[in-house]
């Protein structure tokens, strides 16, 4: 991707449109991620989607096993267009296959499960990589997530109730999360090349005859 092509599809865009995306961009992280294991109702898909997208989550990984990832485009309100998916629904076994990319790019994988030797959340180190992983409802992380992950996670609570809906618990990992990542000294920004990438991928999903002009542009008439 180049400064070029950039450059051209930034014609067919609001001058707000180009100043958005300069400011959003230079909030997005890939430093923390979020992985939904089966995840299965969409309201809750969706909720999830919107929180970490607000909270400048780029990458979203999509373990689909016994259930597709669906949204509901209501709830959704255009946030899944500005993220990066990762979809693992063609393997044996998809959650191993997420957890290995993952683990290649360097990530941390922390689960989100009540067990008893779970860091509470006030007291995760973020220092590394980490991505956190929300199960399904109502039975949480899979075996293979557990067997795989490299800790996990637990929301402190002092009330009666022991558990949170599936979305409101990331919604409160992510929000905590990303704030103690951007009061830190970690360098969690993108680079420079990622950034440009990415504003091309959303210009070209802004621009509706985006795919004419970047073939125009491969073959130099324009």
């Amino acid at each position: 991707m180049s400064e070029a092509l950039y450059k051209i599809l930034c014609e067919h865009l609001t001058e707000r449109k180009r100043a958005l995306f300069d400011s959003v961009v230079n909030h997005r992280t890939r430093h923390l991620t979020l992985v939904m294991e089966d995840v299965y109702q969409t309201h809750n898909s969706s909720a999830i989607v919107r929180s970490m997208e607000s909270w400048g989550i780029q990458d979203l990984y999509a373990i689909e096993n016994r259930n597709s990832f669906n949204l509901h485009r209501r709830i959704a309100r255009g946030a899944y267009d500005w993220l990066t998916l990762h979809q693992y629904n063609d393997h044996k076994n998809n959650t191993a296959a997420c957890v290995e990319d993952l683990k290649k790019k360097g990530y941390r994988i922390v689960a989100t499960a009540l067990h008893e030797n779970a860091i509470p959340l006030t007291e995760l180190d973020i220092t590394e990589k980490t991505a956190i992983v929300m199960g399904t409802e109502i039975t949480g992380v899979s075996d293979t997530m557990k067997e795989m992950a490299d800790a996990n996670v637990v929301i402190p609570m002092y009330g009666f109730t022991e558990s949170l809906n599936v979305s409101v618990a990331s919604a409160v990992i992510m929000q905590h999360l990303a704030h103690k990542m951007r009061n830190s000294d970690i360098q969690w920004q993108l680079s420079e090349e990622e950034k440009l990438a990415l504003k091309i991928e959303w210009a070209r999903r802004s621009i509706y005859w985006s795919d004419h002009i970047v073939e125009m542009y491969e073959k130099g008439e324009i």
